[in-house]
């Protein structure tokens, strides 16, 4: 290291005598000075680059300060697990059982309201209540005209039934009693048709009361008391109800991974708000592709959980490449030069332990971890720190942990 000091000294030295003598030839102004300036720079810069070569040739020679002048480094041992591959995609959560409630008769005015968006209901449960006075109306005049049907249907029975006990002792026509008869026979249709209305009219009053389809909870709620309630607000439901027993993931999938992802691949589904993940297998995965984004859908069915519900966000991962006893190390330590990829080992070559490159093939990356196929082997001491500016052949030394 004294030798060093010493050569970049009398190096340092003669560029500045050299530089100092130049200065009386170009004069006082501005401009030459910082000419001479540059001079200087470009002069510095490579003397510097002449002290690393000669330090580094130093340190392959001088073997008795080996360890004093040793790059410091440090080491993993190479090691063969499991390498798996994952595709990953955000999803969002969704049910197989979606209710978009509509009125059975025609909808109406609403006069009332029974639940929140959010709020968890049963099938059957009343959710809002339409306007039904006029319907009430038609109920009330419908029962009065079964009863008046019905007082004139006995009249005319009995009418008929006096008729017929008189034709019998040769009294009367037989035009009366066919009257008769034909009397009774219009009262019983005009009494059925009434009874038939009424069953109708109390039918249209009864859908006044809008129900839950399904059980679930509220997802969407966009009706207000004294709106109109048709269903759909244009394409908006004005009630959505999801079921949440049947609850699923839904992604949309890059068109390069048609090949790689099928119904039955394997996925692994994080919820993130719940600090929840599970293992889970692809239920569907759509054959067509979508023209404008270039995707095909993906749905995965889940477990049920109450806390899970629609919308919920989704980190989808989908196992798309797995090597069993794979050497695969840190990206970062992979190192490109134009005869392709390497990367730096520590080798205890007699009492010294010197760095050798090793030129290696890789396969698939998935986050910082890249799968090495060719050039490295188990227990190798890769160097992980330290690798970026030592050479083959440098002594190195492992820092103290």
């Amino acid at each position: 290291m004294r030798k060093t000091i010493y050569l970049l000294h009398i190096l340092t030295s003669i560029a500045i005598l050299s530089s100092c003598g130049g200065e009386k030839k170009e004069g006082n102004d501005l401009a030459s000075k910082k000419a001479a300036l540059e001079k200087l720079k470009t002069e510095q810069n490579a003397l510097a680059e002449k002290i690393v070569v000669l330090q580094n040739e130093i340190n392959v020679l001088d073997t008795a300060n080996a360890g004093a002048n040793a790059k410091l480094i440090n080491i993993t041992p190479v090691a063969k697990e499991n390498f798996v591959h994952y595709i990953d995609l955000q999803g969002n959560i969704t049910s197989d059982n979606i209710s978009y409630v509509s009125p059975r008769m025609g909808g109406g005015q609403v006069r009332a309201i029974y639940v929140k968006r959010g709020d968890i209901v049963s099938k059957g449960q009343q959710l809002i209540k339409l306007d039904d006075a006029v319907i009430r109306q038609s109920v009330v005049a419908a029962q009065k005209s079964i009863e008046t049907v019905k007082s004139q249907l006995s009249f005319a029975k009995d009418l008929y039934n006096r008729q017929n006990n008189l034709w019998k002792e040769g009294i009367g026509t037989e035009v009366q009693l066919i009257s008769a008869k034909n009397n009774v026979q219009s009262l019983e249709r005009q009494l059925a048709a009434a009874e038939e209305q009424i069953k109708v009219t109390e039918e249209q009053l009864r859908a006044t009361n809008i129900l839950a389809d399904v059980s679930g909870i509220v997802d969407e709620l966009n009706v207000r008391v004294g709106e109109i309630f048709v269903g759909l607000a244009g394409i908006t439901p004005q009630i959505k109800i999801v079921n949440t027993q049947n609850m699923k993931v839904v992604t949309r999938v890059p068109e390069n991974y048609s090949n790689r992802i099928k119904a039955g691949a394997n996925a692994i589904i994080s919820l993130p708000d719940l600090n929840k993940e599970f293992k889970a297998t692809v239920s569907t995965a759509s054959r067509s592709i979508d023209a404008n984004t270039r995707s095909f859908d993906v749905e995965i069915k889940i477990p049920y959980d109450a806390n899970i519900r629609p919308n919920q966000l989704a980190q989808v991962k989908f196992q798309d490449y797995e090597v069993p006893n794979a050497i695969s190390i840190n990206v970062n330590t992979v190192q490109t030069e134009e005869k392709g990829k390497y990367v730096y080992i520590a080798v205890q070559e007699g009492k010294k332990l010197v760095a050798r490159k090793k030129m290696i093939t890789v396969g698939e990356l998935y986050g910082k971890l890249i799968e090495v196929k060719t050039g490295l082997n188990e227990k190798d001491l890769l160097i992980t720190e330290g690798y970026q500016n030592i050479y083959d052949g440098q002594t190195v030394k492992v820092l103290a942990q």
